[in-house]
C-alpha cells in the first residue's frame, strides 16, 4: 500500500492501482511503488537518502533532490499544477531525461530528482513526489524478467536416447508381430494340434476353441504382448534412480566443509537438485561485481602530496589506528570507520598553511573532503554523549577518501545541495557549493567549483592519471609531476586504485561566464549531457597538481586464485557489474582477470551508429591479435570492456552478431553500468549462439535476472539481501567456493550421472534382447522362460542399489588431483562422459552380451532334458551377475558399501531365484535346485561371464595403455603420488586435450 493524495487527502492506495501523474507521499524505511520525481522532503535543502539494493545491488545511501521550486508547496493545503514532460519508458536505470513546467518556470530534470521504483527511503523522516512510470511501465519492472524452467542438459540428451530406444522398442515389436503373422500363415492348417499354438482346447470332455480372432488380430494382440514383454526396455526407473542419486550428491555438497564460510556460518545450499551434473560442463561464467568478488570495503592506503611519498617506504608507518573526533553541541563526533594514519603526514597535517609541505597537505586533504557526493549520516551509538558519522555515498572509492580525511583532521559534518560544512582541525569551516560536474566515463574525471570563506572561488578536480595529466599545466612544477608519475606506477604496481587530484582559482570573469554557461546546458531540452560535458571540459584545464591517493578494494579472500584456476579449466570469466568502468578494470586487474599484457578493447557508445561503428573498429583490432595458426594464448590478449548504454543499442538488434563475434574472440569482457535486464541479456547472447553451459553468480537483487537466464545460477550469502539465494540453483558463502563445487564436485557429478545413463541403458537392454532370443525359439509367442516375478524384481532389486550406489559415491579422480590440475574439468565441457558414440558403443557391446547370455547355455542344453524354467533361472542368474560384474569393471573408488551393494545384489538375486522356485504354485518348481547340481550350470555361468566381458575388458585395457585420457593419466599419478613426489613434479597431460 502506498499513500496517495486523493481529494486533498493522503489515502493508502495499492501499488498495482497508482495512476501517472498522482502526488504521493513516502515515509522513512518505506519502499517505493512507482518511478517517482521528488517534489519536496523533510530536509530543508530538498535532499534525500535513497538505498538503491534492489535494483543494482549497491547498499551505500544515495542522494536525491527535489527542485527548490516546489520545495515550499504543501500537497494537502497548496493547488499543484505543473506538466511534465519526460522520455519513454525505457530500462536505463542509470538514466532519465525530463522537464517540468510549474508555476511559469521551465525546470529541468535528470537522475538527480527521480526515484525509481524499489528503492528504499532512508534517512529522510518523508518525502512526496509525482509518479512518472507506473506499474509494468517502471524501470525495475522493465528489467525485471521471469524464471524460467530449468533441466539438466545431460537429462534434455538422455531423453533424446530414450526417443531412440522407444522407436528401437517399437521396430522390435512389429519385428515380433510381424514375424508371429507369417509363423501362423505358415502353419494355418496345423494350429490344432501343434505344441505351441494350440487352436483347441482339449482339457475339457467337451473340445472347446480358445478365443481366436483371425491372423489379424492374432499379429495386432501380439504387438500388445511384446510392448509388456520389452517394455523394460524404456528405464522408467532410471528417473527415480536420477533423483536418489542428486539427493545423495547434494548431501556430500552440503556438507563439504571446503565450502564452509565461517565469516556468516553458512554452508552450500542445493535449492535445486535437477542439475547436479551440469555443474560440471560448465564454460562461461557471468559474475556480478560488488559483493561477488570483493568485500565491497575500501581502505585508504597511500599518499602522493606535491611529489612527497607518503607510502610507508620512507617514513615511519607502523599502522597505528587513530580516530579523529570534534565536539559538537557537547556531543562527540567521530567516523563510523577507522583509518591507519601514516605517524609522519599525520604531524604534518596539523601544521595547517603555516608550511609549504602544510599548505600542499592541506589542499590535498580539503580536496578529498569536498570533491566528492559523499553523505554524512549521524548515526547514535550506546552512549548518548558520542555520535558515529557515517559517510554514505554511490562510490566506494569516495568513501574511503572522506573517511581518510577525516582520520586526518578535514572532517566531513554536513552536505546539503548548496553547501557543505568541513571541521579542519578543530575549526569549522563552511564552503559554498557554486556547481558541479559529477564524473563521467568520457572524461573519467569529476569537479566542483567551491566558493571559500575568504570569498575566492576554486575548481577542485579528482580523476583518473589518465585523464588528468591531460589537463594539468605541465609548464609548473614539471619535477613534483614526474614524481607523481612515478609514485603512481609503484601504488598500481601492486593492484591499487589510483586517483589525481588538481585545482585552480578562478577569477570573476571566468566564474560568471562558466555560470551562465552551466546554467543553460543544464536546463536544456536536448543533448543536456552533451552541453554539460563541453562546460566541463572548458572548465577543467591548466590545473595544478596537488596529490594522489592509492586506495585498496578488498577482493574476497581467494577470488585471484579462484578466477585463474576457472580460467586454467577452460571456462571464460564475464564479470557484469553496474560500477563504473575504471572500478571494474581495477578490480579486473587485481582479480587477476586482466593482465598488463591485454590489449584493451574499450566500447563507449551513445548512439547506434558509434556503437555499429565501434564493433566494426574493435572486430579489426581484436583480429589482428589473432594470428592464424598460433597457439591459444594469442587470443588470450584481447580484453572487451564496453559499458551499458552501448549495450543499449547492441542487444535485441543486428549489431548482436557482431557482439558476440567480438566476444567469443576475447579472453576476458568486462561490461559496465549494465541494468539488470541487460545481464540476462549477455547470458542469453551466448546461450542463444552456442551449445556451451553458462554459469551466473551474484548477491544482489539486480544479479537474479542474470541467475535465472544462465543454465546454473548461484546467489551468493551476503549483505545485500536474500534475492539472489531465493532466485538461484545453488547458493554459498564466498565466490573461491566455486572452485570445488565446479572442478571437484561438479566434474564427479557429471561423470557419475554420465555413467549411470549408459549402464542404464545397458542393464535393461541385455535383459530384453535375452527375451527377445527366445522369443525366435518359441513361435514368436512371446512364452518367457524367466518367471513373471524375476522380470519385476530385476529393475526393483537384482540391479538397482549398486547403480545408486556407486552413482553418489564413486570417484573417478582425487579432490586433491582435480584441484591441482584444473585442466581435467575439459573432460566435461567435451562430453567424454556421455555422449552419442558411447551411447552407440554401449548398445553394441550390449548386443554382444545378450548374444553370449543366451545362446551358450541354449547350444549347451540343446539335446538334454532341461526344462525352459531351468533354463529362465540361468539366464537370470547370468545377467545378474554379468551386469553387476560389468559395474564392478568400472568402479575406480572402491568403498565397503559399493562392496556391499554389488556383490550383496548377487547374493540377494540367488536368494529370490531360490525363493521363487520353492514355492509350488508358482511356476519352475525345484528347477533351481535340479539345475544347480550339475556342474555343466556352474561351467555355463562362470564361462558365460568371461565370455562377455572379454572384448570391453579388451578395449578398455587397450585405451588406459595406448591411448590414455586426461583423467587416467592423473588418476595414475595420484595412486603413485608419494614416490613421484606429486608435489613438486608436474604431470604432462595430453596436449589435444587440453
Amino acid at each position: 500500500m502506498a499513500s496517495v493524495l486523493v481529494s486533498d487527502r493522503f489515502q493508502q492506495k495499492k501499488w498495482k492501482d497508482i495512476q501517472v501523474g498522482e502526488i504521493i507521499r513516502f515515509s522513512a524505511d518505506d519502499t517505493i511503488p512507482c518511478d517517482t520525481v521528488l517534489l519536496s522532503t523533510s530536509d530543508p535543502t530538498g535532499v534525500a537518502y535513497i538505498q538503491t539494493i534492489n535494483l543494482d545491488g549497491e547498499s551505500n545511501l544515495k542522494t536525491r533532490y527535489a527542485k527548490q521550486e516546489t520545495l515550499c508547496k504543501t500537497p494537502e493545503k497548496d493547488v499543484i499544477n505543473g506538466f511534465i514532460k519526460c522520455e519513454k519508458p525505457n530500462r536505463n536505470i542509470y538514466g532519465f531525461m525530463a522537464t517540468m513546467e510549474i508555476d511559469g518556470k521551465h525546470l529541468s530534470l535528470g537522475p538527480s530528482n527521480i526515484v525509481l521504483r524499489g528503492c528504499v527511503l532512508k534517512n529522510t523522516n518523508w518525502a512526496v513526489g509525482v509518479a512518472v512510470y507506473c506499474g509494468r511501465e517502471t524501470k525495475a519492472m522493465l528489467n525485471s524478467s521471469g524464471a524460467p524452467s530449468k533441466r539438466s542438459r545431460l537429462e534434455t540428451r538422455m531423453n533424446r536416447e530414450i526417443i531412440l530406444l522407444s522407436v528401437f522398442l517399437v521396430a522390435l515389436c512389429m519385428a515380433v508381430s510381424v514375424c508371429a503373422g507369417v509363423w501362423l500363415k505358415r502353419h494355418e492348417n496345423e494350429l490344432e494340434v501343434l505344441q505351441f499354438y494350440r487352436k483347441k482346447d482339449y482339457s475339457e470332455p467337451e473340445v472347446e476353441n480358445y478365443n481366436y480372432s483371425g491372423i489379424g488380430m492374432e499379429i495386432f494382440f501380439t504387438f500388445l504382448m511384446s510392448v509388456i514383454v520389452f517394455q523394460i526396455m524404456i528405464p522408467i526407473s532410471l528417473y527415480i534412480s536420477m533423483e536418489l542419486v542428486r539427493v545423495g550428491q547434494a548431501y556430500f555438497m552440503i556438507r563439504d566443509n571446503k565450502m564452509y564460510d565461517e565469516t556468516s556460518n553458512s554452508r552450500f545450499q542445493c535449492r535445486a537438485l535437477n542439475i547436479n551434473e551440469d555443474l560440471g560442463q560448465i564454460k562461461y561464467v557471468f559474475s556480478d561485481k560488488t559483493g561477488t568478488l570483493t568485500e565491497n570495503k575500501m581502505e585508504f592506503k597511500y599518499a602522493s602530496i606535491f611529489g612527497v611519498d607518503y607510502s610507508g617506504e620512507k617514513t615511519n608507518f607502523e599502522g597505528e589506528q587513530r580516530g579523529y573526533s570534534i565536539q559538537v553541541n557537547g556531543q562527540v563526533w567521530r567516523p563510523k570507520m577507522k583509518v591507519e594514519v601514516d605517524k609522519e603526514l599525520l604531524e604534518l597535517s596539523k601544521d595547517g598553511n603555516n608550511t609549504e609541505a602544510g599548505k600542499h597537505i592541506y589542499d590535498f586533504f580539503l580536496a578529498l573532503a569536498a570533491c566528492n557526493t559523499i553523505v554524512p549520516i549521524v548515526v547514535d551509538t550506546p552512549d548518548p554523549a558520542e555520535k558515529l558519522v557515517d559517510y554514505q555515498g554511490e562510490s566506494p572509492d569516495e568513501q574511503a577518501l572522506v573517511y581518510a580525511a577525516a582520520a586526518y583532521g578535514f572532517m566531513l559534518m554536513e552536505r546539503t545541495s548548496g553547501h557543505i560544512v568541513i571541521d579542519i582541525q578543530g575549526e569549522r569551516q563552511r564552503f559554498n557549493v557554486l556547481g558541479m560536474h559529477e564524473f563521467d566515463s568520457d572524461r573519467k574525471r569529476m569537479s566542483v567549483i567551491l566558493g571559500f570563506p575568504d570569498g575566492s572561488v576554486k575548481v577542485i578536480v579528482k580523476g583518473a592519471d589518465n585523464s588528468m595529466f591531460n589537463i594539468i599545466d605541465k609548464t609548473l612544477n614539471l619535477d613534483i609531476l614526474k614524481a607523481t608519475e612515478g609514485h603512481l606506477q609503484s601504488y598500481s604496481s601492486i593492484g591499487l586504485r589510483t586517483l589525481v587530484v588538481g585545482m585552480r582559482e578562478l577569477g570573476v570573469p571566468e566564474f560568471e561566464r562558466w555560470q551562465s554557461s552551466y546554467e543553460t546546458a543544464s536546463t536544456a531540452v536536448m543533448g543536456r549531457v552533451a552541453l554539460l560535458r563541453k562546460v566541463a571540459i572548458n572548465l577543467e584545464n591548466n590545473l595544478e597538481i596537488v596529490g594522489a591517493s592509492a586506495i585498496e578494494d578488498r577482493l574476497q579472500k581467494g577470488v585471484p586464485e579462484a578466477i585463474e584456476s576457472l580460467r586454467k579449466a577452460d571456462m571464460k570469466v564475464w564479470v557484469l557489474t553496474g560500477d563504473k568502468q575504471e572500478t571494474a578494470i581495477s578490480i579486473g586487474y587485481s582479480s587477476r582477470l586482466l593482465t598488463s599484457n591485454m590489449h584493451q578493447v574499450v566500447i563507449n557508445s551513445n548512439s547506434k551508429m558509434s556503437s555499429k561503428t565501434s564493433l566494426e573498429d574493435a572486430l579489426i583490432t581484436c583480429r589482428n591479435f589473432l594470428v592464424p595458426g598460433g597457439s591459444d594464448g594469442n587470443t588470450t590478449s584481447v580484453a572487451l570492456i564496453i559499458d551499458g548504454t552501448s549495450l543499449v543499442y547492441i542487444l535485441d538488434t543486428e549489431l548482436e552478431e557482431q557482439l558476440f563475434e567480438l566476444a567469443s574472440n576475447c579472453a576476458v569482457v568486462l561490461c559496465c553500468r549494465v541494468a539488470p535486464l541487460q545481464k540476462a541479456g549477455i547470458v542469453a547472447l551466448i546461450k542463444k549462439r552456442t551449445d556451451d553451459m553458462t554459469l551466473a553468480i551474484g548477491d544482489g537483487a539486480n544479479d537474479v535476472s542474470m541467475i535465472q537466464m544462465a543454465d546454473v545460477g548461484i546467489g551468493i550469502s551476503g549483505q545485500e539481501g536474500r534475492q539472489a539465494v531465493m532466485a538461484s540453483d545453488f547458493a554459498m558463502g564466498q565466490f573461491r567456493f566455486l572452485v570445488p563445487l565446479l572442478l571437484v564436485h561438479g566434474h564427479w557429478n557429471y561423470h557419475r550421472m554420465g555413467y549411470m545413463i549408459l549402464y542404464n541403458f545397458y542393464r535393461n537392454a541385455v535383459f530384453v534382447l535375452v527375451l527377445f532370443w527366445y522369443v525366435l525359439f518359441t513361435g514368436f509367442t512371446l512364452t518367457t522362460a524367466i518367471t513373471e516375478w524375476s522380470s519385476v524384481l530385476y529393475s526393483i532389486l537384482y540391479t538397482s542399489v549398486p547403480t545408486i550406489v556407486v552413482a553418489i559415491l564413486d570417484k573417478d579422480s582425487s579432490r586433491r588431483s582435480l584441484m591441482a590440475y584444473p585442466q581435467l574439468y575439459g573432460a566435461g565441457q567435451r562430453h567424454e562422459s556421455y555422449n552419442s558414440t558411447l551411447f552407440w558403443l554401449t548398445i553394441a557391446d550390449t548386443l554382444w552380451q545378450s548374444i553370449v547370455v543366451f545362446y551358450v547355455p541354449l547350444f549347451a542344453y540343446w539335446k538334454s532334458d532341461i526344462d525352459g524354467s531351468s533354463l529362465g533361472d540361468l539366464w537370470t542368474l547370468a545377467v545378474v551377475f554379468l551386469v553387476n560384474i560389468h559395474l564392478a569393471m568400472d568402479v575406480i573408488r572402491w568403498t565397503w558399501v559399493s562392496h556391499a551393494s554389488i556383490w550383496g545384489s548377487i547374493i540377494a538375486t540367488c536368494i529370490c531365484v531360490v525363493i521363487i522356485d520353492v514355492i509350488p504354485v508358482l511356476p519352475g518348481y525345484w528347477a533351481i535346485f535340479d539345475l544347480a547340481s550339475k556342474g555343466s550350470f556352474w561351467v555355463c555361468l562362470l564361462g558365460m561371464s568371461i565370455a562377455a566381458v572379454v572384448p570391453r575388458f579388451g578395449v578398455k585395457m587397450f585405451i588406459q595403455h595406448c591411448k590414455p585420457s586426461d583423467i587416467q593419466i592423473a588418476r595414475e599419478a595420484d595412486k603413485f603420488g608419494s614416490s613421484m613426489e606429486l608435489a613438486r613434479q608436474e604431470i604432462e597431460l595430453n596436449p589435444s586435450r587440453r
